[in-house]
C-alpha cells in the first residue's frame, strides 16, 4: 500500500512562535544544551520502544539494539541526532511539534519578565526541549517513522522557525527519528567531533542507552572504512545505581535536568538503595520552581519507573501521592515483573511499600531543609505550599509531619508572606490559650482586616490568616496540632477559654439580657435572613459581623464551591452585634420603624460585605444607605 505523499505547509500555534523567539533569545548564552535536550528526547524514544516491545517484540523489526547516534556532515554543515526508538506517526508529529499542549501556556507568557536570565529559567519548566534546536540551527529537518508501520509511513517535518513548517509523508526504511540541524554560519564550531563528544560526556554520560559517534581515524596510514564505524561516547551507567559517594553534585544536577527537562538545578535530592525483601533504588528530586501545569487536572507525576534498569513507564502515579506530584526522579525495582502495567500497580504491595518509604524520605528531606536553610525552604514553600496543603486530607498517616511543614501568614507579621510554622505559633501562644485560632477568607486583605479578629487583636492573640482556596479543605482534615485544637474565629460562639476573665464573661451575659428587646426587634426586621441575632464577644470596633454554627459550612467555603460550579448548602448566618458601638446604640434608641428597619438591614449588608460576601440586591443597599444619610443629616 502506498501512502499519499501529501505535503502541507502549516502555521505554528501562536504560543510556539513565541517560545521559539524566547528560546533563541534567552538561551543563546548556553547554546550547548541543545544537544543535551535532543539526546535526552532520543533516549526517551528508545526507552519507550523497549517498554512497548515487552508485549510486541515485532516492534524491534529485527533491530533490537537500541541506540542514539550523533553524526556530522561538514560539507553540508549539519549535525544529526538519530535514534531507533519508537518514532512518530504523521498525526503525532503535527500534534507534538506544531503545538504546545498545556493549560499553563498563558501563565507562562504572563510570567515572562523580559529579563533574559529569568526568562531562560522559565523555559525548562515549560518543556520545550525540541525547540532548543533553533538556538544553533536556522533550519531543522525531522524524519521519523513509528515502529511497526511500513516504510511508506515515514514523515518529514521541516521549518526555519519563522512561523510555519512543512509536513509530508516519505519513505523511511528504518524506524525511529532523525533530527537534522542545519547550523547557522556563526555556529559551525559545533561541527567539530571533539566539541560534541565533550558535550555528550558532560551532559549525557548517565544515559543508559548508548550514545554513539563515528569512530575517528587519526593514523596517516590508517584507511577509513567504506562503512562508518561507530563507538560509544557515554559511559551509560545508570547514575542511580552508583554509590552516592562516587557521584558529584554536578552529576546529580545534570541527571535531574535529564529526567525533568528543567534548566535549573533542583533544591535538593534524596538517593537511597534498599535491600531485603523488597529491593529497589530511588533517586528523587525536589525542583526549585513549580511547573505551569501543577494545577492541571490531567497533570502527570514526575517519577519514572524502571525494573532492573529497564524503563517501564513515565509518570508512575502510584509511586508518589498527589500532594507530592512535583517530585521528579526515578525508582528502579529488582522485584517487579518487566511486564508490569498500570493496572497491576494499582494493587501491588511492593509498590505500596516503595511509595510509603519514598514519602517518608521526601518528608525527611523537607524537614532537614526547613531546619538547615530557611531561605531555601521558603523558596520551596512559595512554589509548592498550596500543593502541600492538600496533604493532611490525602495522607492521614503522615498528617502530623505534613502539618509541621506547613507555613502560614498570621497577624503576628505585618506582611502576607506565608512563613510561620505551627511550631512557631504554638511557641508564642498566650498564657491560658489552648487553641490555635484561624480565619479563612478569599484574599489576604479580607482575612487580615476581618472584624472577627478584633477581640483577639486586642488581647494580642495570634491568628492564622488563611486565604488560599485549598485552606478550606485543609482545616477540615487538620483539626489539631501538638494537642491544640484549631478553632475558626468565624464559627460558633467564640470560646476564649482562660483568655476571657470572669468580669468579661459576666459582662457578656449581662449585655445579652439588657439588649433582649433590641435583638428581638432586629430579628423581626431580618426574619428568615438570619438564624439568630446575639450580642458579640468578638467585636470591639465594628458594629456587626456574621458567623455560622460550629459544624456548618463556612461562608467562604460556600463561595469557593459555587465559584467552581458546585452546589453549596444554604446556611443561615448568625448576626452578632457590638452593643457598645455608637451605631448600635443609635439603633436601640430609634423609635421610627422605617429608620430602624433600614439601619438594621444596612448593618446586615455591611456585615456580609465585610466577610467577602455578595449582596442579593446591591441597589437596595445603596438606596437604604442614601436614605439614611439624608434622614440623619436632616436631623
Amino acid at each position: 500500500m502506498t501512502v499519499e505523499a501529501h505535503k502541507e505547509t502549516l502555521d505554528f500555534q501562536a504560543e510556539v512562535s513565541q517560545v521559539l523567539n524566547l528560546v533563541i533569545r534567552s538561551l543563546y548564552s548556553n547554546k550547548e544544551i541543545f544537544l543535551r535536550e535532543l539526546v535526552s528526547n532520543a533516549s526517551d524514544a528508545a526507552e519507550k520502544l523497549r517498554f512497548e516491545a515487552l508485549t510486541d517484540e515485532a516492534l524491534f523489526e529485527d533491530d533490537p539494539e537500541l541506540r542514539v547516534r550523533v553524526t556530522l556532515d561538514k560539507e553540508a554543515g549539519t549535525v544529526t541526532i538519530s535514534d531507533n526508538g519508537i518514532g512518530m506517526s504523521r498525526q503525532e508529529v503535527a500534534e507534538t511539534i506544531g503545538t504546545i499542549a498545556s493549560s499553563g501556556t498563558r501563565k507562562f507568557f504572563e510570567a515572562m519578565s523580559g529579563d533574559q536570565t529569568k526568562d531562560s529559567e522559565l523555559i525548562g519548566q515549560f518543556g520545550v526541549g525540541f525547540y532548543s534546536a533553533f538556538i544553533v540551527a536556522d533550519k531543522v529537518t525531522l524524519l521519523t517513522r513509528r515502529a511497526g508501520l511500513g516504510q511508506e509511513h515515514g514523515v518529514r517535518w521541516e521549518s526555519d522557525g519563522e512561523g510555519s513548517f512543512t509536513i509530508e509523508n516519505v519513505d523511511k526504511a528504518t524506524r525511529g527519528t532523525d533530527v537534522v540541524l542545519h547550523l547557522r554560519e556563526d555556529e559551525k564550531d559545533f561541527i567539530e567531533s571533539y566539541r560534541l563528544r565533550s558535550i555528550i560526556s558532560k551532559f549525557s554520560d548517565h544515559i543508559t542507552i548508548p550514545v554513539e559517534m563515528e569512530k575517528e581515524h587519526y593514523g596517516e596510514d590508517e584507511e577509513k572504512p567504506e562503512t562508518a564505524e561507530f563507538e560509544r561516547v557515554n559511559k551509560g551507567t545508570a547514575l542511580w545505581m552508583r554509590n552516592r559517594s562516587d557521584i558529584s553534585e554536578e552529576e546529580y544536577h545534570e541527571f535531574y535536568k535529564h529526567v525533568s527537562h528543567d534548566f535549573e538545578n533542583p533544591l535538593t535530592h534524596v538517593h537511597n538503595k534498599v535491600e531485603g525483601n523488597n529491593e529497589y533504588t530511588a533517586l528523587l528530586y525536589i525542583p526549585q520552581r513549580a511547573p505551569f501545569d501543577l494545577w492541571d487536572r490531567d497533570q502527570k507525576h514526575g517519577v519514572k519507573l524502571f525494573v532492573r534498569r529497564v524503563f517501564i513507564m513515565d509518570e508512575a502515579d502510584k509511586l508518589m501521592p498527589r500532594y507530592l506530584r512535583f517530585v521528579k526522579g526515578v525508582v528502579d525495582s529488582d522485584d517487579l515483573p518487566l511486564n508490569v502495567s498500570r493496572e497491576i500497580l494499582q494493587h501491588n504491595r511492593k509498590i505500596d511499600t516503595i511509595r510509603q518509604a519514598n514519602v517518608k524520605r521526601i518528608m525527611s528531606a523537607l524537614e532537614k531543609l526547613a531546619e538547615s536553610d530557611k531561605e531555601k525552604y521558603q523558596t520551596f514553600w512559595d512554589e509548592f505550599g498550596k500543593v502541600m496543603k492538600e496533604g493532611p486530607a490525602e495522607d492521614y498517616a503522615n498528617r502530623d509531619r505534613i502539618a509541621g511543614l506547613l507555613r502560614f501568614a498570621t497577624t503576628h507579621n505585618e506582611t502576607d508572606e506565608q512563613n510561620v510554622s505551627l511550631v512557631d505559633y504554638v511557641s508564642r501562644m498566650q498564657e491560658g490559650q489552648d487553641k490555635i485560632y484561624y480565619i479563612t477568607a478569599d484574599s489576604p486583605a479580607a482575612a487580615r482586616f476581618s472584624p472577627h479578629l478584633e477581640v483577639l487583636k486586642k488581647k494580642g492573640v495570634e491568628v492564622l490568616l488563611l486565604s488560599d482556596r485549598v485552606d478550606e479543605w485543609l482545616v477540615t482534615s487538620l483539626t489539631e496540632f501538638d494537642g491544640k485544637q484549631l478553632q475558626s474565629v468565624a464559627k460558633g460562639a467564640l470560646d476564649l477559654g482562660e483568655l476571657e476573665d470572669k468580669e468579661e464573661k459576666e459582662s457578656s451575659e449581662k449585655q445579652s439580657e439588657e439588649h433582649k428587646e433590641l435583638l428581638q426587634r432586629m430579628q423581626d426586621v431580618l426574619g428568615e435572613a438570619v438564624k439568630e441575632i446575639r450580642v458579640s464577644q468578638r467585636l470591639t470596633d465594628s458594629p456587626a459581623c456574621l458567623v455560622v454554627e460550629e459544624h456548618d459550612m463556612s461562608a467562604n467555603l460556600a463561595r469557593v464551591l459555587k465559584s467552581v460550579g458546585q452546589d453549596a448548602p444554604q446556611t443561615k448566618p448568625i448576626m452578632e452585634i457590638n452593643a457598645e458601638h455608637p451605631l448600635v446604640e443609635r439603633l436601640e434608641g430609634e423609635q421610627d420603624g422605617d429608620k430602624f428597619g433600614d439601619l438594621t438591614k444596612v448593618l446586615f449588608d455591611q456585615a456580609q460585605l465585610a466577610e467577602g460576601g455578595q449582596l442579593d440586591d446591591p441597589a437596595a443597599f445603596v438606596r437604604r444607605l442614601n436614605s439614611l444619610m439624608l434622614k440623619l443629616t436632616a436631623g
